[in-house]
């Protein structure tokens, strides 16, 4: 028998709450499965690794293209201060540790955690190097891939963020930043390919999985100082990230009188962000720089540079959730296109200018933590650049001319975002 309050409450409950006991339809049932899958230990800890080495392996085959870049832009590149940034999340973690402030597991679980990671991460990318005999960029031995230093550099910041980033998700976004940086900066400083970078991550990333996965296995609850701390996903998804991808010319760019450029596949990145006001609609901006290799149709043999650009865009972004952590999205954006004059390296053809340009695109994002996610995306982008010809026989320009020409690309690749 209830008391008489308990009954007058459960009936107050009946008569206010509503149940939908509706069937669910195909999309609600399959994003029920996904969202049930994704939340498996499994998952969680393979989702971001694994594809960040799968990704690493499929770049191989178009890693001198994100090269090229590095060799345009900024050839003469070179300074160390990688070799010590590699270290700092695992600093910072020893410090905060050191200083009395609480982390998620007591000095000896940590310890043996690291300890764990640290030989997993070792022990993966010595043996990889060895095996896989890669050549480096700058051409200084054959222990290129993985990269160790940014394998270094995303186990430390997946330490901190063990530790710490349930105090504050800004502990990892801080991490994870150097860790970005670190990765960047080998690059940068040709010592490695984009290819050995990735896989570096995803190696990194996935010891430290590993490595506290086994420490678990041992203490079980036993020296555990804080409960997980559960942050709902953000419901405006405002990102900042790095933009990075693959950028073909659509079709030729002409030069007037038959005379055109054939494009290839060049490589293009950046950085993306945008903030949203609410779900559905945002504002923000992308900045890249690109090249697209390009050659004359009544010429192949003609040695030209590719056309190195350089934009910067502002304008709409949309999103729409198919589910909690599935989103639809696409952007409508417009800005500045600069084309060095000399962009071909060719006495008799000048080409390039500054332009307006415009874009648009569509993506599918994934929200891989309440401030971690990424984003596939395909973009189509319109500029126009201006070319002068001077008479050449070897190029077969038989008369002085110049005019203006479109340039149409599209833009394939993936991002990895800061959520806020």
């Amino acid at each position: 028998m209830l008391p008489a309050r308990a009954e007058i409450t459960l009936q107050s409950v009946a008569r206010d709450t509503t149940i939908d006991v509706r069937p669910l339809n195909s999309w609600q049932r399959f994003n029920q499965k996904v969202d049930r899958f994704t939340s498996t230990k499994g998952f969680q800890m393979t989702y971001v690794g694994v594809p960040l080495v799968v990704a690493g392996v499929a770049t191989i085959p178009g890693r001198e293209r994100f090269r090229q870049l590095r060799n345009d832009y900024v050839p003469k590149f070179k300074y160390e201060y990688d070799n010590y940034l590699q270290y700092a999340p695992a600093v910072v973690m020893l410090g905060l540790k050191g200083f009395g402030v609480e982390s998620r597991s007591s000095w000896g679980r940590m310890l043996v955690s690291d300890a764990f990671s640290a030989a997993i991460m070792a022990t993966v990318v010595n043996t990889v190097k060895y095996t896989a005999h890669v050549q480096r960029p700058d051409g200084s031995n054959y222990k290129s891939f993985p990269s160790g230093h940014t394998a270094t550099a995303f186990m430390t910041a997946m330490m901190l963020h063990k530790e710490y980033g349930d105090r504050s998700p800004w502990y990892s976004i801080s991490a994870f930043t150097v860790a970005a940086v670190t990765g960047v900066s080998r690059q940068l400083n040709n010592r490695h390919w984009v290819s050995d970078v990735l896989a570096g991550a995803g190696i990194g990333i996935l010891s430290t999985e590993l490595g506290y996965y086994l420490a678990d296995l041992i203490f079980k609850d036993k020296g555990l100082n804080l409960d997980p701390t559960y942050y709902p996903l953000l419901e405006k998804p405002s990102f900042v990230g790095l933009y990075m991808g693959f950028s073909s010319g659509l079709g030729r760019i002409g030069l007037g009188n038959g005379m055109k450029l054939n494009t290839g596949i060049g490589s293009r990145i950046g950085v993306e962000g945008a903030y949203f006001f609410n779900k559905y609609i945002g504002c923000g901006g992308l900045a890249t720089v690109s090249n697209i290799p390009v050659s004359l149709n009544t010429r192949p043999d003609a040695a030209l540079e590719p056309i190195d650009e350089g934009r910067a865009m502002a304008g709409v972004y949309l999103q729409y959730p198919c589910s909690s952590r599935w989103s639809l999205g696409g952007k409508v954006l417009a800005g500045y296109n600069y084309i060095p004059s000399n962009a071909l390296n060719c006495e008799s053809i000048e080409f390039g200018r500054n332009s307006f340009v415009w874009s648009t695109g569509v993506s599918i994002g994934y929200m891989m933590k309440r401030n971690f996610g990424a984003r596939f995306f395909c973009d189509y982008t319109s500029a126009s650049a201006s070319y002068s010809l001077q008479p050449s026989q070897e190029l077969g320009i038989a008369v002085a001319r110049s005019g203006h020409s479109a340039i149409h690309a599209l833009t394939w690749g993936a991002s990895a975002n800061i959520l806020f």
